[in-house]
């Protein structure tokens, strides 16, 4: 058997950030060359996502185990890729998806079809001698170090408080580099904190490290945000930008969306006009599930009408699937997607996804779950495909600064040539595969 080949497999449970278990993988080849993975989990989670296998036993970590999951990886997902060579990736992962039989990787489930994938792609860095964004990149050109959007304050499912818009983030992208803009992020967080504690509301965080207080409105969030950046000593909308999750999935009513209770029930048309007005009176770049995953026809309507001037992100939308982003594409739904590893499953298929949308000039944002792990692998990926963005929370909490600590050494390896994707990330048409502008 030839050095480069899969020769064992295995799993364990461990913790995720939410204190549940989930999925580490680990491999080796025969040339002793190994790989690793943690695999995330999510809470505000989409209806088309690949599946997430759970123990259902109630004795269990409340029936959120994963030892079947484990199992699964060290059965029938190691035979299927036990004598393959890390160096083809693609070959893997075809294997783990037939070993699997399902749309969604039901059967042996998504955590463990993922965990697999992502070791292999570790132990063939190790292989080749290369930091992981390098072994990556080999397609998409150039490293590119990302805008972090720093998810600060928390509402909707990722927070106990009275705030309906999921995430409410800094996207400090008028920096001239990544370490200067992770740095205006944190200060910004900090000033925030202090405004929060001022004013008597709570700065305990929720699942992404962002600050969950009880605020009148949606607007009050944003409001505060623009304070936070001023007194910070930075500009708004030109040093530090805002962005939103707004999670329409969870807003969604039978006849329109519960939108902040400044609001009461919205239709679909009058949602379009509120994010109008935020973006008129905001410095608002992007907005990600602004409409639920299977109202398309205001999908395409808020593109065609806002569009040309902010960043609009499909997350459950497309679901990081291949398929469901061509049909936004053909039909005008959205201008950017949301990458995340886990909603589909394994890293070809989520290089794919990356590939069409670079091709038709959509953003891609490589992403965090609300469920995270220490992983960073997500941080290589951003910098490997040239996405320009990267979501990975609040800075706060070590699971989320596992990534950004990961990019700070990514930019001093990549040294005087580090190319930081800026402003440019954020411009609308144009898009090169590469996250540049063409």
């Amino acid at each position: 058997m030839n050095d480069d080949c899969i020769t064992e497999v295995d799993a364990q449970w461990v913790l995720d950030s939410r204190g549940n278990p989930t999925v580490r993988v680990s491999l080796a080849t025969a040339g002793g060359a190994r790989g690793w993975a943690m695999v995330p989990s999510g809470a505000s989670t989409g209806e088309h996502e690949a599946l997430e296998l759970r123990d259902g036993d109630p004795a269990r970590f409340g029936g959120k185990g994963v030892s079947t999951a484990v199992a699964n990886v060290r059965g029938a997902l190691a035979e299927a890729v036990i004598g393959v060579s890390v160096e083809d990736q693609q070959e893997v992962d075809r294997r783990l998806v037939d070993a699997d039989g399902t749309q969604d990787k039901s059967r042996l489930g998504a955590n463990a079809v993922l965990g697999v994938s992502l070791a292999t792609a570790r132990a063939r860095a190790q292989l080749l001698g290369a930091p992981l964004y390098r072994a990556l990149s080999a397609e998409f050109g150039d490293p590119l170090l990302p805008v972090p959007l720093l998810n600060v304050v928390n509402g909707g499912a990722h927070a106990d408080n009275t705030v309906e818009v999921q995430e409410f983030m800094l996207v400090p992208s008028g920096l001239p580099s990544f370490s200067e803009s992770l740095r205006a992020g944190a200060e910004v967080y900090q000033v925030l904190k202090a405004i929060l504690r001022k004013r008597g509301l709570a700065t305990a965080v929720g699942d992404e490290g962002g600050f969950a207080p009880n605020l009148s409105s949606d607007v009050e969030a944003l409001e505060l945000l623009v304070q936070a950046i001023e007194s910070a000593g930075y500009r708004p909308g030109e040093d530090v930008f805002l962005a939103l999750d707004v999670a329409a999935n969870e807003l969604a009513q039978d006849d329109g969306y519960r939108l902040g209770p400044e609001h009461g029930n919205l239709t679909a048309r009058e949602v379009v006009e509120v994010y109008r007005d935020w973006s008129r009176r905001f410095p608002l770049v992007s907005i990600e599930d602004g409409f639920s995953e299977d109202d398309w026809e205001s999908w395409r309507n808020v593109t065609r009408e806002l569009g040309a001037s902010l960043q609009l992100v499909g997350d459950d939308l497309f679901v990081t699937n291949p398929g469901r982003l061509r049909r936004g594409i053909e039909t005008g739904a959205a201008n950017a997607i949301l990458i995340k590893l886990n909603q589909i499953g394994t890293l070809t298929e989520t290089l794919e996804a990356i590939r069409v949308a670079g091709a038709a000039g959509y953003g891609y944002i490589i992403s965090h779950r609300s469920g995270e792990t220490e992983d960073p692998f997500i941080a290589d990926l951003a910098v490997a495909t040239g996405a320009g963005q990267i979501k990975t929370g609040a800075p706060c909490r070590s699971e989320r600064t596992a990534k950004y600590n990961r990019l700070l050494e990514i930019e001093v390896e990549l040294g005087a040539g580090a190319a930081f994707a800026g402003a440019a990330a954020f411009k609308r048409g144009g898009r090169a595969a590469d996250g540049r502008e063409s």
